[in-house]
């Protein structure tokens, strides 16, 4: 089950502790706490088997959206990995900027940028990897970070970018390389960023707008240095 489903469900149950405490008081008849209690853990249930923690998700992005902060963040990061992958030559597939987003879209996600990951799960499948993909998408995914980094001075997102290359390395049979490949990745991505400012920029405004794949790439393509 999600992090997010079970923290959903801790704060339910705990409501529902102190009601049914407070119930007599109030003169509020147990049988609404057990009918309650109920509720919160079938719907947990249903969000963690069919929706893989989506309805979770989506009521955290309605409570926590309403921070301009977060939206900000959120394109931020999203456009540092669309950038690294455009330059990378990786082809993208769309992107979401929240769960609902995603959720519209088909996709059983947070959101973020779709990559077209055939050619890695092809050569994956088969047991030989170029260490040149490797790389590339170690740092197209060690993006997200860098760029809050380079916006903000720190990152509040990436914990799934990180895992992510630590699957990957996992995979491989080389998981002692995570954390090295991680901090080469990130100085990849923070350099490619940095290069390329303008055309970073002009893709936040156009994500921002919710332009489409082929928008932002003609974004990127205007202000390409």
């Amino acid at each position: 089950m999600r992090q997010t489903s079970l923290n959903i469900i801790a704060i339910g149950i705990f409501v529902i502790t102190m009601s049914s405490l407070l119930g007599p008081i109030f003169n509020v008849s147990p049988v609404y706490s057990a009918i309650a209690t109920f509720s919160v853990l079938v719907l947990a249930t249903i969000d963690t088997l069919a929706l893989q923690g989506q309805g979770s998700m989506i009521i955290v992005d309605l409570v926590e959206g309403t921070s301009s902060e977060r939206r900000d963040r959120i394109i931020c990061h999203e456009a540092g990995h669309f950038l690294v992958a455009y330059l990378l030559e990786i082809p993208i597939g769309g992107y979401a900027l929240s769960a609902w987003e995603a959720f519209r879209q088909g996709q059983s996600s947070q959101g973020g940028v779709r990559f077209d990951d055939q050619k890695l799960t092809a050569q994956l499948q088969r047991g030989i990897i170029s260490e040149q993909l490797v790389d590339r998408y170690c740092t197209v995914w060690m993006a997200g970070i860098a760029a809050e980094d380079l916006t903000y001075g720190n990152a509040e997102g990436g914990a799934e970018d990180r895992s992510k290359i630590t699957a990957i390395l996992t995979q491989l049979k080389r998981p002692r390389e995570s954390k090295l490949k991680q901090s080469w990745a990130s100085l990849q991505a923070r350099s490619l960023l940095e290069n390329h400012q303008s055309a970073y920029k002009a893709l936040v405004k156009a994500m921002k707008e919710r332009a489409s794949v082929s928008d932002c790439y003609q974004a990127i393509q205007q202000h390409h240095n």
